[in-house]
């Protein structure tokens, strides 16, 4: 009888000690000054910045999700990095906090180390533009738990924030002005629609990979390309705003889209009407609407429908906050509705929330 060992069992050693060694690399160069201890221990480790009078910290964690499957099978995990990161550090910007370090969870059936190599270069170019450090994680070979081809990945974020600056819904008032940030596209939420969508227009082969050559009438690019951008990173625009006290919440649109993210940062009593008609809505969301027969409702409950991020802020500072942001993110901002008496987000297509 055969002796047995772990690579006979499905596990190959070398091939993750490969893949963590590529991570590190990239890890490296997003070293923020109060880092202690990083990739290659048990644990890493980081020191509270200082000038903080009563620091609280946040914490979140997110995925890529089924937008996954996409990249991989055209070839962009660097983005796939981006997304995890991107959606874990706009939800600690959301509640008022700084970014101090991320870590990661990828778990392969095999690992496939340049794959993951990217994806950490994409992870450590986002921990960057959101000024964090790309701490510490774990790559999992686990054959008999996930198939051969299959990978999943996970972000953990962890910030920091002035206790007298937590936005938690407490500093809105009727009035305040809804400002919307320009999404990329569809970020990374609603993929599993997107995906039906694609197969049902026959840009989708039976192994799950995108058509990539596929131009719209009349665009300048491919689907693909609308489709599958990086989300955007709102951190740095915000940061200035946020330690100048003026803003009264943030919202991050995520899966839900605008009516269920904006009344997660409200106080009870409080709702908030949109105009639709404010911001530009980015055409691919108009091609998955007519590829796919998808209600405008539906539309609004899936997607952020061009907009990443919501800030509000007093009527009488919209204006100059709105350009303040629209010129560091160097991309569009508009104010799109009010807060109001009432519940929920009305002005939207679809069923309007009870009073």
């Amino acid at each position: 009888m055969n002796p047995l060992d772990y690579r006979s069992a499905g596990v190959d050693r070398d091939r993750a000690a490969r893949t963590v060694a590529a991570i590190a690399r990239h890890a490296a160069r997003t070293r923020r000054p109060e880092q202690i201890a990083g990739i290659g221990g048990f644990a890493g480790a980081m020191a509270l910045p200082g000038g903080y009078r009563r620091p609280v910290l946040c914490a979140a964690a997110d995925g890529v999700g089924t937008k996954l499957l996409l990249l991989r099978a055209a070839g962009r995990m660097h983005t796939a990095g981006v997304d995890l990161v991107a959606m874990n550090v706009n939800d600690l910007l959301a509640c008022g906090a700084e970014p101090l370090f991320f870590l990661d969870y990828v778990a392969a059936g095999r690992l496939k180390p340049e794959e993951i190599a990217a994806a950490a270069a994409g992870m450590a170019d986002a921990c960057v533009e959101a000024g964090c450090t790309l701490l510490g994680g774990e790559t999992a070979e686990v054959p008999d738990l996930l198939r051969e081809g299959d990978l999943e990945m996970a972000g953990f974020a962890v910030g920091i924030c002035e206790e007298d600056r937590l936005l938690d819904g407490r500093r809105v008032s009727p009035g305040d002005a809804v400002i919307g940030l320009a999404s990329t596209g569809p970020h990374s939420n609603g993929f599993t629609l997107v995906r039906r969508v694609l197969a049902r227009a026959g840009l989708l082969d039976a192994n799950g990979r995108p058509d990539t050559g596929y131009v719209p009438e009349g665009w300048d690019r491919p689907l693909v390309d609308a489709l599958l951008a990086p989300t955007r990173i709102y951190v740095r625009a915000l940061r200035p705003l946020l330690e100048a006290g003026r803003v009264s919440a943030l919202a991050h649109i995520t899966g839900g889209g605008l009516p269920e993210n904006l009344p997660r940062v409200l106080g009870p009593g409080l709702g908030i009407r949109l105009d639709p008609g404010a911001w530009e809505v980015p055409p691919v969301f108009a091609w998955l609407a007519a590829a796919g027969g998808i209600e405008p409702a539906e539309m609004y409950r899936t997607f952020n429908m061009g907009i990443g991020f919501a800030v509000i802020a007093p009527a009488a500072e919209a204006e100059d906050v709105r350009a303040q942001l629209a010129s560091a993110l160097g991309a569009p901002a508009w104010i799109i509705g009010e807060v109001a008496r009432g519940r929920g987000v009305t002005g939207l297509p679809g069923k309007e929330p009870e009073a």
